[in-house]
This record gives structure tokens, sequence and C-alpha cells, in this order.
């Protein structure tokens, strides 16, 4: 979890409002080593592991809301995952600038607001729609920020994808992914964590490329624990102390939290905001095979095209950036 990662190289493609510089003050971490085959796809491979970690923590979650409520589970969530990065990266609070704590606590902001507004939906809608709902943030965020009309082009083949996945009833028995009689409140509560879900991705980035290991990362999650705390207590009160509630609560915050973004902070490290974001497009696919598997959640004809579009749109994505980055 705290393995040492290298600084972005000098050919990664963050553009400059999403990246600003690293602070001076900030401890110096290994040099990145050259741009191989294994460099190039290694934080793919980070970013998808962590899709899967996080949607099937998800599933969990969604199990276990009737003990707590929605603000209860956040609030075990991001508690227990502050508290584990805390203990094992023990970050240092001294020399840094005022920029990077501003930084840190902006990241705190977003992962509290991304957590609260997401898990707000999935306590109105199934898990399949909130998360490709969701997923337009990163994708509008991969439009807004990308300068090679190759990046369009692949984003465009992912929101084809997820306006498939959204546009029909799909499924048996009313387990499939169609919006059509979706809850309002809920809807709009998986468009806003997509909103906070594309401010993650940049101050991600920002955090990544300012504190050491995961140590920003820690602070952030403290930060977002701080905040969803009040909501939680008040929402569950005694019902977050039960043993059982607690157990699960260590495992959705290990599953949701602790590795993804853990996982996504390195990936970001080396991979460009743009192809992040597409990459991202991924995660209806994922969310679809958790309901599936976890709560039981049918998949259509239909729901398996949608799925092939995102795919092809993220293989597309990770190939132009590989044949961007020249070789050692």
């Amino acid at each position: 979890m705290t393995a040492s990662t290298p600084t972005p190289s000098p050919t990664t493609n963050v553009p400059v409002s999403a990246a600003p510089a690293a602070s001076a003050t900030a401890p110096a971490a290994p040099l990145a080593p050259p741009a191989g085959r294994g460099t190039r796809f290694g934080p793919v491979a980070l970013v998808i592991s962590a899709g899967i970690s996080v949607q099937f923590g998800a599933a969990l979650a969604v199990m276990i809301m009737p003990r707590a409520g929605a603000a209860g589970v956040v609030t075990l969530r991001l508690a227990a995952a502050a508290i584990v990065l805390l203990l094992l990266c023990r970050p240092k609070v001294r020399g840094y600038s005022r920029s990077d704590w501003v930084t840190v606590l902006a990241f705190g902001v977003t992962m509290a607001g991304m957590n609260g507004l997401f898990y707000q939906a999935v306590d109105r809608i199934p898990l399949g729609p909130a998360v490709t709902l969701e997923v337009l943030g990163p994708l509008a965020l991969s439009v807004i920020v990308s300068r090679r009309l190759v990046n369009l082009l692949w984003a465009g083949l992912a929101l084809a994808g997820v306006v498939l996945l959204s546009s029909h009833g799909g499924g048996s028995g009313g387990g499939g992914f169609g919006f059509g009689a979706l809850d309002p409140a809920g809807a709009a509560f998986a468009l806003g964590a997509g909103a906070m879900w594309a401010a993650y991705i940049v101050f991600s980035a920002r955090t990544g490329r300012r504190f050491p290991q995961a140590d920003g990362l820690a602070l952030a999650m403290a930060v977002a624990a701080v905040i969803s705390l009040p909501l939680g207590v008040v929402e569950a009160g005694a019902d977050l102390l039960v043993p059982s509630t607690l157990a699960l609560g260590v495992g959705v915050a290990v599953l949701s939290s602790v590795l993804p973004y853990t996982l996504e902070l390195l990936a970001l490290r080396r991979l460009p905001a743009p192809t992040f974001a597409i990459l991202m497009s991924l995660e209806p696919a994922i969310a679809a095979t958790a309901g599936f598997l976890v709560l039981s959640q049918a998949l259509s004809a239909l729901d398996a095209l949608a799925i092939a579009l995102v795919i092809a749109a993220s293989m597309g994505a990770v190939r132009s950036q590989s044949r961007k980055q020249p070789a050692a």
C-alpha cells in the first residue's frame, strides 16, 4: 500500500490546469524507470484493478445500508480507510507549502462529496444505473482536457456505450439497467457524484505529485472522514458501533477506498488525465458484473454490447497513449 512509486515522467501528458509542478518542499521520490512496455501498461492494470475493487466494495455497501443507512456507510468507509492509511503511511505533516495543504484539503473534500453523493444514489437506484450516470463525469473531463482528436473519438465511443447501457429496460424481472423508472433524486445524486469524480481525478493527480508515496492520500482521507462523521452519526447513531456492522464497514473501506484510491493515485503519476478519464468508462461494465455476482442483477444482450463499446474505447485510449510515448 505504501510502496514508493516514481514521480511523473516529463512525457506525461497532463494539462497544466490539472497538474501543477510538484512542490519544492515535498520529499523527493525515486526517479521513474525507462518508458518501456511494462511502464506503459502497468498504470492501466492499476486502474482496472482499482475499478474491480471499488465496484465489489460498492455491492457490499448496498447490502449493509439497511443497517446503517447511506450516510452511516459512508462514515464507516471513510473513517476505517483513514485509520488504516494513517497507520500504514504515518505521513509527515511538516515541510509542505500552503499550496500543498490546499491541494490535500481539496482532495479530501472531493472524496467526501463523491462518496456521500454516490451512496445516496445507490440507496435510491440500482448499482448499474448509478455507476453509468456517475461515469459521465470522467467522460466529460476527458473531452474538456484532451488536446488530441483521437482522445475525443475514443471518448465519443465510450459515451455511446454509456448511452446504450442507459437507454433501455434491459434484463428480466426488473433486474436490468434501464433508466425509465429511476428515482429522480437518485439520478441527480449519481450525476453529482460524477462531477465530484471528475474533480477527484484532478486533485488525486495533483496530490500524487506533491506528496511522497501515499502520504497525501492518507491525509486527504482523514479530511474526508472528518467531514462525513457528523452526517453518519446523525443518521445511524449507535448502530455504527455494532460489531458486525463495523466489520462489514472495514471490508467496504478496504475494497472501496484503501485499495482502489491507492492504486489510482499510483497510476495517475504515470498516466495522462485524459486516458485515465476514458478508462473510467469501464466502471459500468465492472458494476454490472458486481451486480450480477453479488446482487443477482441480470444482464441483457444490449448490456453486453454496451460493455463491449466501453471496453473498446478504453483499449483504444491505451493504445493511442502507448504509441505517443517514446521508447527508451
